[in-house]
């Protein structure tokens, strides 16, 4: 069998801690082979092994049969591999094409030859259906646009080989529909990609075989038209994985917040959030449901106090928050999920022990008159660490080292044991894997039950289907509809989303 690559047995360690532990993979030229596994299991580990950026304590790789040492990305590149990271690695202020050519400038006569470089990379852009504006500035276009960016700098290269680094967690559903279209044409143009993913769905779609790796080892490679997503991950997490969340019907009680008539302006200074009306009850869960661009950052913005409203009220068990600070708000009983985990919800060149108390710091037991009690401090992380499964070396491990789920834990312990009246989860599964989702969904649906008001905002529609007892639809900074999740579809939720009336979208049932 030909393969264009083989890693055979890599180990790779960190101070003494395995990340991959004797992993095997090959990659079938023409192919499009998953690397499927939990948060932190190793999974981009391996693959900055293959692109240069680690090398192994053990192990061989191999491209088209022969034995190589990559020890560097520019190494990768020259081999034909290319990677598209999860965070994207590009500069705001300069253009598609002079981010593209970034270190392998196009020159005449010792001179930058711009028009040249553009005209390459319109055609390039043509040829895969990648649609990019070759003088657009990154700051302009969508995050969608600027994946395409990353796919069109690795092909610029001459990448045969491409690495996607968990490419759809930051795409809305339109744009997850685009990628693996492109996907589907770079096979076709003769490429060969390696995806990592931990979204099942994506991978019975699009892929042609997967390999496994769980907790560093690699469980093994599966042909994907022989498995199912249950038993995928079965193999992932080491159990049987619940995707429809059990809940009792809700016991809603006494109206906890309340949002009359807000309008928020946007960064440009133009109304997001336009006359918005909504109200979460104790013991329910509210999702919003909208396309991205519609008021939700906005709005999530203005309840927490990051962001000043124009008009309108918001109410708290009868108070008024709207000119309140964000930690007046906080000790008023409202917690926060934040969005981006790393802009809004965490320190992370701090241990992880002190992101446990960045809300609570300057209170007792964890400051008398100004001075910090670390003692008390990381007694208090040990305990969350634990209840919440966060999984780290140790409290005193920075947050940046932590696998994206595990932040994420560790940002919900926080926020839920400060026990608030009102939670606001932000996209709180954006990037996990199902395991790390199934925690999640259980844990805002605990707090429901204890009586607490949850508000959910998500792009991901099954799972405001599957957690919601109520769904708000935000079209152009309103609610254009509230549905019950029994009584409404994808579809439905999908049209209302899009500025349909209820009537086109079929009859959902007001609640």
């Amino acid at each position: 069998m030909d393969y264009v690559i083989e890693m055979l047995n890599i180990r790779k360690e960190f101070n003494g801690f395995v990340a991959n532990d004797n992993i095997t993979l090959q990659l079938k030229k023409g192919e499009i082979h998953a690397l499927l596994g939990e948060n932190g299991a190793g999974k981009s580990t391996l693959m900055n092994v293959l692109f240069g950026l680690y090398q192994p304590e053990a192990g061989e790789v191999r491209v088209k049969g022969k034995p190589v040492n990559i020890t560097n990305p520019n190494v990768a590149n020259d081999l034909g591999i290319g990677m598209v990271h999860q965070h994207f690695m590009l500069v705001d202020v300069f253009t598609v094409t002079e981010n593209i050519i970034l270190g392998k400038e196009t020159t005449k006569a010792g001179r930058l030859d711009l028009k040249r470089a553009e005209k390459e990379v319109r055609e390039i852009s043509e040829r895969y259906g990648l649609a990019v504006d070759p003088r657009a500035k990154i700051a302009d276009i969508s995050v969608g646009m600027q994946q395409r960016v990353e796919i069109l700098k690795t092909l610029y290269r001459g990448a045969e080989i491409l690495i996607f680094d968990e490419p759809t967690a930051v795409l809305t559903p339109q744009e997850i529909k685009e990628l693996i279209q492109i996907m589907k044409t770079l096979i076709k143009e003769g490429k060969s990609i390696l995806l990592i993913t931990h979204k099942l769905k994506e991978i019975m779609e699009v892929c042609d075989r997967v390999t496994v790796i769980r907790k560093g080892k690699g469980i093994g490679t599966v042909h994907v038209n022989e498995t199912n997503a249950n038993e995928l991950a079965h193999l992932m997490v080491g159990r049987e994985v619940v995707f429809k969340t059990e809940k009792a019907p809700a016991q809603p009680k006494q109206e906890v917040l309340q949002i009359n008539h807000l309008v928020v302006k946007d960064a440009r200074g133009v109304s997001a959030v336009n006359g918005l009306n909504l109200s979460v009850r104790a013991g329910e869960i509210v999702g919003i449901a909208g396309i991205d661009g519609n008021g939700q950052t906005e709005l999530i913005e203005a309840i927490t106090g990051l962001r000043k409203s124009e008009s309108g009220n918001i109410l708290l068990n009868g108070k008024e928050l709207i000119h309140s600070t964000p930690r007046k708000i906080t000790e008023t009983g409202v917690g926060h999920i934040p969005q981006d985990r790393h802009k809004h919800g965490l320190v992370l060149n701090y241990p992880i022990g002190e992101n446990m108390v960045l809300q609570t710091y300057y209170q007792k037991p964890f400051s008398k008159n100004g001075i910090l009690n670390f003692k008390e401090i990381y007694n208090k992380a040990r305990t969350l660490i634990k209840e919440f499964d966060v999984r780290t070396p140790s409290e005193y491990t920075l947050a940046r080292a932590l696998s994206g789920g595990n932040q994420q834990k560790a940002i919900i312990g926080r926020e839920i044991d400060r026990d608030p009246d009102l939670l606001i989860a932000a996209q709180p599964t954006r990037g996990l894997d199902v395991g790390a989702i199934e925690f999640i969904h259980k844990r805002l649906i605990e707090q429901r039950d204890h009586g607490k008001a949850v508000l959910l905002v998500s792009f991901e529609l099954d799972e405001i289907l599957n957690v919601s007892d109520r769904i708000a639809v935000i079209f152009e900074g309103k609610i254009v509809a509230i549905v019950d999740p029994k009584d409404t579809t994808e579809q439905e939720l999908g049209l209302l989303m899009a500025g349909s009336n209820r009537k086109e979208a079929g009859e959902g049932t007001h609640v």
